[in-house]
């Protein structure tokens, strides 16, 4: 029976889409202003992600202890909110719509590997958020998910399947319990 053997690991294939300096910037950068718990100025935030290639549209509130692994690969909409401890490991393109509430401890994941090979070969995935989805504290979105329109992921849960607009996901994996009917 074949094993996996990470000696031959290789993601060598893959594209991070910037310099490696420009790589090694974002990483203090990440680490001091996004990570970092102590730093105050949440307004600064969306600022900064734009000199690093995110495309982000309008007010866009990003709490403390956020990590955002490519800002080049990431668009936030207008009116979007990213709760403490929020984990974007964009390794490839995730878009967040407006008006969307991703809270605490959320982790968006475009990345996961094959564990047919022996070779354990890494696997992106984007991410699309719509318009008016909710995001549960402590949830997870894998890659290749589409959350549809005012669809809410409730707390703790794992979306490895795409959201139907307007359902109310529960459980691991996320399963539809519920219509979301906004008054």
């Amino acid at each position: 029976m074949k094993k996996v053997n990470l000696e031959y690991y290789n993601n060598s294939h893959y594209e991070a889409g910037a310099s490696y300096w420009k790589r090694v910037l974002w990483y203090f950068i990440n680490v001091i202003i996004f990570i970092n718990p102590l730093f105050p100025f949440t307004s600064v935030k969306p600022m900064v992600l734009k000199l690093f290639g995110a495309k982000i549209k309008g007010k866009v509130l990003i709490k403390p202890r956020v990590n955002i692994k490519y800002p080049w690969f990431l668009e936030v909409g207008d009116n979007t909110s990213i709760g403490e401890g929020v984990w974007i490991d964009s390794l490839c393109k995730v878009k967040i719509g407006e008006s969307v509430c991703i809270s605490q401890n959320a982790c968006l994941l475009t990345g996961n590997h094959n564990y047919k090979k022996t070779t354990f070969d890494l696997l992106l995935g984007d991410i699309v958020i719509n318009n008016g989805v909710w995001i549960g504290a402590h949830s997870v979105v894998c890659p290749e998910v589409t959350c549809g329109e005012h669809s809410v992921l409730t707390v703790g849960s794992i979306a490895v399947k795409d959201l139907q607009p307007y359902g109310i996901y529960q459980g691991n994996p996320a399963l539809i319990r519920r219509q979301r009917v906004i008054t």
